[in-house]
């Protein structure tokens, strides 16, 4: 499994956001810049300075926030939080501002003084500094796909697709909630999922949502079977945890662990409330994929996937496969063929 999709994600988020940021910036140099100056010198000192603020924004962004830096900004409330990142951002933005001003005023052959132009782009500059911030909290919040699935209206009627899940279920929460309290459980919760996190990017899934201490990551039609990243990827969730071992003993005194299950069919995904709106996943296939995780604990297995699955999906050489006898699913006709994942 390749351990770098991580890195290829932030480097074109990175692009798109950079390109994004020059194209927009040029058009607002090219409006604003001086009558006596060259339509192509307007754009490019658009373009100059869109670069040079953007780029400090989204290193930040992207691995600024996810280190120490962002764990201690994410602790503070919502309000310093926001108003803490707008201030680094407008300092950034009016920042290149300057430079590019100072370098291309030159260039133009025109005093250093203040403008109406100078007014026109600190407004831009302040607006761009909001958008970055709503753009990439949304994000963070709804995850990249729904955001983009709810601008786009793509599921504001509902719709069948064909879906594969993948449940993870934190083992023995309840009793790590009542020896840890619960500020200190919810800080190993939030770091388990952070890795489970890790490995869905690994594995190119989408989270679709925590419930209590589980996780629910899909891929759609045959993402993730072909190539068999979804029998693989709670096996590298495994190893992103086992990576942290030390810092989970030393901040909780214990290493989190867990059951999975995976199935695979066509659920009905569409637009669902009204004060607060999500995209929700109706079908039999997520019953099943729950009642398999309820049996992994029956059985004693910490990984089980559905016998229809693994027809359709390549098992990874390092993983082997062993059949269970078969599940009966309450409120289904035929009981189920699964079998117990683990690796050689």
């Amino acid at each position: 499994m390749n351990t770098s999709r991580r890195a290829q994600r932030d480097r074109r988020v990175t692009a798109i956001v950079l390109v994004a940021t020059a194209i927009l910036s040029a058009f607002f140099g090219g409006k604003v810049a001086p009558g006596t100056a060259p339509a192509w010198a307007g754009y490019l000192q658009g373009v100059v300075n869109g670069l040079l603020a953007a780029t400090p924004i989204v290193l930040l962004e992207i691995y600024g926030m996810q280190g120490a830096l962002g764990e201690r900004l994410r602790r503070q409330p919502l309000w310093a939080y926001l108003a803490i990142k707008i201030f680094a951002y407008a300092f950034f933005i009016v920042g290149a501002y300057a430079v590019s001003r100072v370098a291309f005023l030159k260039l133009y052959g025109l005093p250093l003084q203040g403008t109406d132009i100078d007014q026109k782009s600190l407004i831009f500059g302040a607006v761009m500094s909001v958008g970055f911030n709503l753009t990439f909290e949304l994000g963070g919040l709804l995850g990249w796909s729904t955001l983009k699935s709810l601008l786009t209206g793509r599921y504001s009627l509902p719709r069948a697709e064909q879906k594969t899940f993948l449940l993870i279920d934190m083992k023995d929460s309840t009793g790590l909630a009542e020896r840890l309290g619960p500020i200190r459980f919810h800080k190993l919760l939030n770091d388990f999922f952070r890795d489970v996190s890790h490995a869905a990017l690994e594995c190119e899934a989408e989270i679709h949502k925590y419930v209590g201490d589980e996780a629910i990551l899909t891929w759609a039609d045959d993402a993730g079977l072909q190539d068999g990243a979804a029998l693989s990827c709670p096996f590298i969730a495994q190893d992103f945890i086992a990576k942290r071992k030390a810092l989970y003993l030393e901040r909780y005194g214990a290493v989190p662990s867990f059951r999975a299950a995976l199935h695979c069919g066509e659920i009905v995904a569409g637009e669902i409330g009204d004060l607060r709106r999500e995209i929700a996943y109706v079908g039999d296939t997520l019953n099943v994929a729950a009642r398999l995780l309820d049996a992994a604990k029956t059985v004693g297995r910490d990984v089980l996937v559905s016998a229809e699955l693994l027809q359709r999906s390549t098992v990874p050489d390092d993983l082997r496969t062993e059949e269970l006898p078969v599940l009966e699913v309450r409120g289904r006709a035929e009981p189920l063929a699964i079998a117990a994942l683990d690796r050689r």
